[in-house]
């Protein structure tokens, strides 16, 4: 599929993306993301390492749209823990008379 990225037309496919993203470790992420396989990558890494441009060259918003045309999962920011569900640090701040906080 034809996708412009920067003002640079690209032809990808979803084998070729998922190729491409073989191997490479996901950095943390902090804002939009992707699911490729059974990882999330920040958009921009994804990006980066398609189009082979500086982040900064492009917006999250081009690379959402490419892989939502793809058939992937976009995510608009990153899943969070429940604060509810005691950590083992709570658990020792209220065994050693903390709070719970």
């Amino acid at each position: 599929m034809r996708c412009v990225i920067a003002r640079y037309p690209f032809d990808l496919t979803k084998s070729g993306v998922v190729a491409s993203m073989k191997g490479v470790t996901p950095e943390i992420v902090t804002g939009e993301s992707v699911a490729i396989g059974r990882r999330r990558y920040p958009v921009k890494q994804v990006g980066e390492v398609i189009t082979r441009q500086d982040r900064r060259d492009f917006t999250s918003g081009e690379v959402v749209r490419a892989m939502t045309r793809l058939g992937f999962t976009c995510h608009e920011r990153p899943e969070t823990a429940p604060t509810g569900i005691p950590t083992p640090l709570r658990t020792v701040s209220v065994l050693l008379g903390g709070t719970a906080c």
